[in-house]
């Protein structure tokens, strides 16, 4: 029987990098998939993971029509065996809907990755309508750390390297590098405490709260 799936966690959880792995496991057994992503860091219609991993996807904008998609290549004669669809939090509820058509009425594996909740702490609604039909739901386990190194649970924006609360849902950026000049925006992995804080890791070195590396010598 298909199922929907979906794997989730925070970013630096290696989500996109599953993603393009499960592709490759159906694929070299022969499957024939559709890859699907939307506002993915490295540009329009395309996976990439921060490990470098990239493959070519369809772009999914708010417009964009799972199933008249997919029926329309089957009835010309395509073959699709199951559906990877990456950065699935930015589809919208009538997506997740038509993908859950999918598998109940074509009988496709739909296979989805995405965070839940935005640099609010709200649930996009994408991620909250897979939560309320996937048939699996998964935590992934490759946990992403806090600069303090407690398991980071919530997703933080930065603006000029100062955190953010208010604005735009859907704005592309990649984690930033405390070693590096802050970037106009990116994004940090924090845990609750410090989330509500606003204390990232370049506050944090500012002002001498990170922990210093351990001297061995």
């Amino acid at each position: 029987m298909a199922e929907l799936h979906f794997f989730t966690g925070t970013m630096d959880s290696g989500k996109s990098t599953l993603a393009l792995q499960t592709n490759h496991n159906h694929a070299a057994r022969g499957r024939v998939g559709q890859i699907f992503t939307s506002h993915d860091r490295a540009g329009t219609a395309t996976i990439s993971s921060r490990l470098g991993l990239t493959h070519e996807a369809q772009e999914v904008a708010p417009e964009f029509d799972f199933w008249r998609f997919i029926v329309m290549t089957l009835t010309q004669g395509g073959r699709i065996d199951y559906l990877i669809c990456d950065e699935a939090q930015f589809y919208t509820a009538e997506q997740i809907e038509q993908l859950a058509k999918i598998v109940d009425e074509l009988q496709l594996d739909v296979f989805c990755f995405g965070i839940l909740t935005d640099f609010r702490t709200r649930m996009f609604p994408g991620a909250a309508r897979l939560v309320e039909l996937a048939d699996r739901m998964e935590v992934l386990q490759v946990e992403a750390l806090c600069w303090c190194g407690k398991r980071a649970t919530h997703n933080a924006r930065t603006e000029n390297g100062a955190m953010v609360v208010e604005g735009e849902v859907i704005v592309v950026g990649d984690v930033d590098d405390p070693d590096e000049a802050p970037a106009d925006v990116a994004y940090e992995v924090l845990c609750r405490q410090h989330h509500r804080r606003r204390l990232t890791a370049a506050r944090a070195k500012a002002v001498s709260l990170a922990p210093e590396p351990l001297p061995f010598g």
